[in-house]
């Protein structure tokens, strides 16, 4: 990302905080239809981002009504720009999930102006602004995040408390499956050296053992948001033919003239290609299968 991608980003951040004062007063009884999860009602939870989404789903059950907020791979996330829409859905919902660490800047501040329990990511595991964000990766975040969405819901609905407690158990037993698939797929990725186009797996590639061996030039430009300089590219790519890389991770939903030239060199030296996204794809509803699809493509790479 340029530095351009950062000011809008902190444009976005300012007019979702303007945004939701503007809209703060047109919510109605309907829309709080789920305050507290009283009288019968559902949860009303708002995601950022359509893998937290899911997970929010997933612990919640028939109690909550979850609503994504960000769900096309086709879009550079780190630049979104929320609506007014968007933004009136933090207003009224009592559960707020969001990614953090400097993610999706416009959603922490939409939902700190209101009343909803705050869950944010990247804080359950000690990540903040300036660390890698693609925190839906790491099996520890995703452990902690379920537990603090699980506690959230405790706390707005607590005569469902027992519920929430067994549908927690039954998603980290799903979750501890896929560490078990992780630990197998290890014997064969340990140390394995691979560079990503940009570090949006790294912490998936961390727990499968694997060494980032990305150019230093090119990792410090894309830690930096800027653009990798041509002998950064030309380190890269003849990383790539010398053999000394070999898997290169690609965030297709960031794909620009750069990435061609990197995955050109990869495939003219046969090195293996694993493709993916930030945002889950539409054909997956779960997060945890969406991590376990990735592994079967990092193990079969």
């Amino acid at each position: 990302m340029q530095i351009s991608s950062i000011i809008r980003r902190a444009v976005a951040g300012v007019a979702a905080a303007s945004m939701l004062v503007a809209v703060a007063a047109c919510g109605t009884s309907k829309d709080n239809k789920t305050a507290g999860g009283e009288g019968g009602g559902t949860i009303e939870v708002v995601a950022s981002i359509n893998q937290w989404g899911s997970v929010a789903k997933d612990l919640g059950g028939s109690h909550v009504d979850v609503t994504n907020i960000m769900t096309k791979t086709n879009v550079e996330a780190h630049d979104y720009e929320p609506t007014s829409q968007d933004v009136a859905k933090f207003g009224t919902a009592k559960v707020a999930v969001v990614n953090g660490a400097d993610y999706d800047p416009w959603a922490s501040k939409a939902a700190s102006a209101t009343k909803a329990t705050l869950v944010t990511a990247a804080e359950t595991a000690g990540i903040k602004e300036g660390d890698n964000p693609h925190v839906w990766f790491s099996a520890k975040v995703r452990n902690n995040t379920a537990d603090a969405i699980t506690a959230a819901y405790q706390k707005a609905d607590p005569s469902h408390k027992d519920d929430y407690a067994k549908l927690n158990k039954e998603w980290h037993a799903k979750e501890d499956q896929l560490e078990s698939k992780i630990k197998d797929a290890s014997a064969k990725t340990k140390d394995v050296p691979y560079a990503g186009t940009e570090s949006v797996a790294w912490y998936l590639a961390d727990d499968l053992g694997m060494k980032d061996a990305t150019p230093t030039g090119y990792a410090q430009a894309s830690a930096n948001e800027s653009e990798p300089t041509p002998s950064d590219i030309k380190a890269f790519q003849d990383a790539l033919k010398g053999g000394s890389i070999k898997m290169l991770v690609f965030n297709t939903q960031e794909a620009n003239s750069t990435t061609d030239q990197i995955t050109g060199a990869a495939k003219s030296a046969n090195v293996p290609i694993v493709e993916l996204t930030e945002q889950m794809p539409k054909e997956y509803t779960n997060l945890l299968d969406w991590m376990s699809a990735l592994v079967d493509q990092f193990a079969k790479a």
